[in-house]
């Protein structure tokens, strides 16, 4: 085979493309390749999912496959459902066979809320992720909030489900206070070392729900409900800077104007900064 001349670009001192290309042996069409951005009606089926989700967390894919059959006339079946509801990390909270197992080799732990009196700040804190549908895509939305007072500590939100934007959470919290309990679910988010030697190293024990019920973690489930039906069903946002700016906005009315019957009518950050030591 004949020598074959490289040609450099003087200004960058790179290779050109094609040359990298050959060199490498991949397909140049590859290299110029641009992610094809979800369909119209993907989001919208999403956007319905997630609303009967947060309604029923409860219902399995078949069933709300029905859902959007009868109310929403989609025309859709339970295979596409499924492939929806994988893509938005949901599923339902019924206990069942072999499904949404944690990382292989991961640790789990035990349940240590059960007959727990819960009564000051700091006790416990829970973690949890949720879908967020904006108009052209979607995110991911995590918190960590305090289950005597409900304030919520820490937020990120992601365009991926990559495990930093779950870490940079959990160190925004852990840099007001540490948890004497850390509870979250058995997903592989929380099952990862990343995530439970963060806590374990300050001090704080790990409790994780038992398998399939989202209800273990009632206090975080009923934040998602007030974030989404109080705010971004209301505002329907378009892009990932309008649900940042709107989510924050909404969290910090959450945590320092909204009363909670559930704490006396009193704001979360009263509660929390109140009796916390």
């Amino acid at each position: 085979m004949a020598e074959r001349r490289l040609l450099v670009d003087m200004e960058t001192k790179e290779l050109p493309v094609s040359t990298q290309a050959d060199l490498l042996g991949l397909n140049r069409t590859g290299l110029y390749y641009s992610p094809v951005p979800p369909s119209e009606r993907d989001l919208a089926v999403k956007a319905c999912i997630d609303n009967i989700y947060t309604e029923h967390p409860f219902y399995g894919y078949r069933r709300i496959c029905k859902v959007l059959n009868s109310k929403y006339s989609l025309g859709i079946n339970h295979k596409a459902v499924l492939r929806h509801m994988h893509e938005m990390g949901i599923q339902a909270i019924y206990p069942r066979q072999n499904t949404s197992k944690p990382e292989p080799g991961n640790p789990i732990y035990p349940y240590l809320l059960k007959g727990l009196e819960i009564d000051h700040p700091n006790h416990v804190w829970s973690i949890d992720i949720t879908y967020i549908p904006i108009k052209t895509d979607w995110l991911y939305l995590v918190a960590i909030i305090d289950w005597f007072s409900r304030y919520v500590l820490s937020w990120e939100l992601s365009d991926s489900m990559e495990i930093d934007f779950v870490l940079n959470a959990c160190q925004k919290a852990l840099d007001k206070a540490v948890p004497e309990i850390m509870n979250s679910d058995q997903g592989s988010h929380f099952t990862s070392p990343k995530y439970t030697h963060i806590f374990l190293d300050a001090g704080s024990r790990i409790s994780m729900d038992h398998r399939g019920r989202a209800y273990d973690n009632i206090f975080i489930e009923r934040l998602w409900r007030s974030v989404k039906h109080e705010d971004v069903y209301l505002n329907g946002y378009e892009t990932p800077r309008d649900a940042r700016i709107g989510i924050n906005r909404y969290l910090r009315f959450y945590n320092e104007e909204r009363l909670h019957s559930s704490i006396q009518y009193q704001t979360p950050e009263a509660v929390y900064y109140a009796k916390s030591p």
